[in-house]
């Protein structure tokens, strides 16, 4: 009997946490609407695991796409298909260098397609890897985490908040909290895109509708940027010593990739504002980006060198719009594939 008692005691407790949960879930929803947040899928580990597995799955002769963020937003899926007849595979990560992706479909024999690689300096040139779990989430995922994956899929494209920039305790750390000495507190990138299933980035339209918005993602591409003639001798060493590590590393996988016969295309995408100093202050253009094209004999397309790359608005300095991103898209697929008749006109004279 106090089993019986208890147990039909819970049901109504039960009942009014749901209610409850839902209600405040509900208008949790309702104000990040209100600010204009609007639904999308997670731009997870799990889900780069997908599309990287496509390559795999028999749609390894596909244009695939690495690099950072540049390449992720600018780069638009929907209009290079409607350029190309084909929907390249989005393997980009933002603030993560494309070495290990290229190293990696190196020995991937399944890729036999063309590989476009986006070059931001100050990513690709110091091995940086905010987003290395991916890789190991792509080698090592288990059952649990693929099952979570899916789930996760299936309310994404329905909720507004359920994205990491509006969690609870994420919210709660970029209050205006009072500063202690001595205690520096690294703020997080607020959310700056919308990714489709197949991982189309799309820039969030408040970045570029809202100054005050796109002012908080510049001020934390400029913060902690240190001019180089403020560095030690020591610091200095080891920054170029490591350079010319990644520049080693990204040179083999290219040639590497090249010897199977896969069309590997470097593209430079536009930047301004703070990263216009600090991009040619530590990884000068004839240091870096030109050792590159020499050593791989790779089709180079920089922004400085083509009109049709140059005139777009970069919201935050990094990235394009939506609206720009499209015009962007159409104009480097016209130019890669002319790029490409030219060399191969060269080449048979």
């Amino acid at each position: 009997m106090p089993s019986s008692t208890s147990s039909s005691s819970l049901r109504p407790a039960a009942l009014i946490g749901l209610i409850a949960a839902i209600i405040l879930m509900s208008g949790w929803e309702a104000y990040w609407r209100s600010d204009g947040s609007v639904p999308g899928y997670r731009n997870s580990e799990g889900l780069w695991a997908i599309e990287r597995r496509r390559i795999n799955d028999g749609e390894g002769d596909k244009t695939v796409i690495a690099g950072s963020s540049r390449i992720f937003f600018d780069m638009q899926l929907d209009v290079w298909e409607k350029e190309s007849g084909e929907r390249p595979i989005q393997l980009a990560l933002e603030g993560t260098s494309p070495t290990t992706r290229m190293e990696d479909l190196v020995d991937d024999l399944d890729f036999t397609g063309t590989l476009i690689v986006g070059i931001s300096p100050g990513l690709a040139f110091s091995g940086y890897e905010y987003r290395g779990e991916a890789f190991e989430r792509f080698r090592e995922e288990t059952p649990t985490q693929w099952l979570g994956q899916q789930i996760s899929m299936l309310v994404e494209p329905w909720l507004a908040f359920y994205q990491s920039d509006y969690s609870l305790f994420t919210v709660i750390k970029r209050q205006p909290w009072p500063e202690r000495d001595g205690v520096f507190v690294e703020r997080d990138v607020r959310r700056l895109a919308i990714y489709s299933r197949d991982r189309n980035a799309r820039m969030y339209e408040k970045v570029a509708t809202d100054e005050a918005y796109a002012q908080i993602a510049k001020a934390i591409w400029a913060e902690g940027f240190v001019p180089i003639e403020e560095r030690s001798e020591e610091e200095l060493t080891g920054g170029l010593e490591n350079r010319n590590k990644q520049i080693e590393r990204l040179v083999a996988a290219a040639n590497a990739l090249q010897q199977r016969g896969i069309e590997v295309v470097f593209v430079r995408s536009p930047s301004e504002g703070h990263y216009a100093i600090s991009e040619p202050m530590y990884n000068p253009r004839a240091e870096t980006w030109d050792v590159i094209i020499e050593r791989t004999g790779a089709l180079g397309i920089h922004w400085q060198d083509h009109e049709e790359m140059q005139g777009y608005r970069l919201p935050e300095w990094s990235h394009m719009s939506g609206s720009e991103a499209d015009r962007y898209t159409k104009a480097l697929y016209h130019l890669v594939e002319s790029e490409k008749a030219l060399r191969d006109q060269v080449g048979n004279r």
